[in-house]
Order: structure tokens, then sequence, then C-alpha cells
């Protein structure tokens, strides 16, 4: 039977509470009609009550019921070598394969192949637009090696702004402090594709490692590599307040 207006929710939305991908990439697979609903192609910001048979590259979403899916956040420690993607075209071990949750999870944002430590993995697609959405300032905290010892200059630099001329962007200000002659803490609140590495190249540096140790409020701590764990009731909540969430997770 067809749902009332309040029991529908826009099918971008149940693709994305379902752990599919994010509302924008749903619309894209909808728009290229690789979505289904009850058989027939799925239409563009069309509802559904999550009790119609709906496939998504020919795979089945959801179930029966309510069609909604237990939120699901976890932390991990990505090792070094291993990829934030599903796909096989880079022919490296996945962090989707490494950590093998029984519901299907993603990765909020990326790091990349080179790099380690702090990853948030979700079902959540509204979630983790949230959390690396470009504008909304969110701290992210890496420890970084450089192979060579740096001076007061490259700090400096480094905390005002580098210009990334393949990029045509120059890097928010940021907060820096040495840990070592040739390591340094950053904090950072923009995420630019491979931006500590490409900011260390600007000014002659090469990074040697790098590994991410905080999200806003979530922090590695003592995780070992390739483990996994899922956030605390207390890590949520002040999650949930620094974004303005209501929703119970």
């Amino acid at each position: 039977m067809k749902g009332t207006d309040m029991d529908l929710i826009r099918l971008n939305k149940y693709l994305s509470e379902q752990g599919v991908c994010s509302r924008r990439e749903a619309d894209r697979l909808v728009e290229a009609g690789l979505v289904t609903v009850d058989g027939r192609v799925a239409k563009t910001g069309e509802k559904v009550t999550g009790q119609e048979k709906i496939l998504c590259r020919n795979r089945p979403v959801g179930g029966s019921g309510s069609g909604r899916v237990e939120p699901v956040l976890l932390v991990v420690n990505k090792p070094r070598g291993v990829v934030c993607t599903a796909s096989n075209k880079d022919r490296a071990p996945n962090v989707v394969e490494l950590v093998n949750y029984p519901a299907r999870i993603y990765p909020v944002g990326r790091l990349d192949k080179d790099s380690e430590g702090l990853l948030l993995m979700t079902n959540q697609g509204d979630l983790a637009n949230r959390i690396i959405h470009a504008g909304s300032l969110h701290e992210k905290e890496y420890l970084v090696s450089v192979d060579k010892p740096f001076d007061a200059v490259f700090l400096r630099r480094m905390q005002e702004g580098v210009e990334l001329v393949e990029l045509g962007e120059t890097t928010r200000p940021c907060k820096v402090r040495p840990e070592g002659k040739q390591t340094f803490r950053i904090v950072l609140t923009q995420g630019l594709n491979r931006q500590i590495r490409r900011m260390c190249e600007a000014l002659g540096y090469r990074v040697v490692a790098l590994r991410r140790e905080r999200i806003m409020n979530i922090r590695l701590g003592r995780l070992r590599t390739g483990d996994f764990r899922k956030v605390t009731p207390k890590e949520w909540e002040e999650l949930k307040r620094r974004l303005g969430e209501t929703a119970k997770l």
C-alpha cells in the first residue's frame, strides 16, 4: 500500500541512510538510470516508503518495514598502503575489505594511500557530508615527518598559508607546532587533495611519514594500526553538539 506523505522519504535520502552513498551521489546514480523501484527505473526527486523493492546497480537496498538501518560510525586506524575506496583499480588493499564490517559502510573523506591514522567510516551519507563539508572549518590534526630539518621560517610559512600553484589555491592559515627537528604537528580546517604533502613540497621538503590523529573531537588514541572501534557515547554526544545534529546514533 502506498504510504502517506508523512511516511515517504526522498529516494536520495533513503539511499544515503542505507549506507549506499551520499545524497549527491544518489542523485547521479538515479540520473544515470542505475536505480530501480519495484522494477522500474527511478526518477530524480521521487519519494519512497522503504518497503519497495529498490535496487542500486542491480543490488538490493534495504528491506521491509521502515527501511531504516542502524547508524554506524567507526574509528579506524588505517595502515599505510591501504586505499580509501572499494575500487580495485589501484590494485591495493582497500579499507572496506580491511575492516570487513557486517554492515555496508564507507569512509568519511579520504586519507591517501601513503598516509596512516584516523579514518572515520559510516553508513550515514548525511553525517559524512556534514563532517567533511569544506565550509564547516572542522579541525583535523596530523603528525608529520619530513626528509630534513626545518626552521622557524618553514613553520611560519606553513602556518600563514602556502600557495599551491597546481591547484590554484592558497591554503588557509593553520596551527603548526614542532615536535622535533624533522617532525611537526599541524591542524587543518580544509582538505585539499594531498594538502600537507603539497604544502611541504612547495617549501622544498618531502613528507616521509604522515599520521592523522584527530578529526574534530574524535582522537585516534592507542588504537592499533589496522584495528577499529565504534565511537563512544561521549564522543558521539560531543560530535553531535559540534555538528548541530539532533539524530541519535
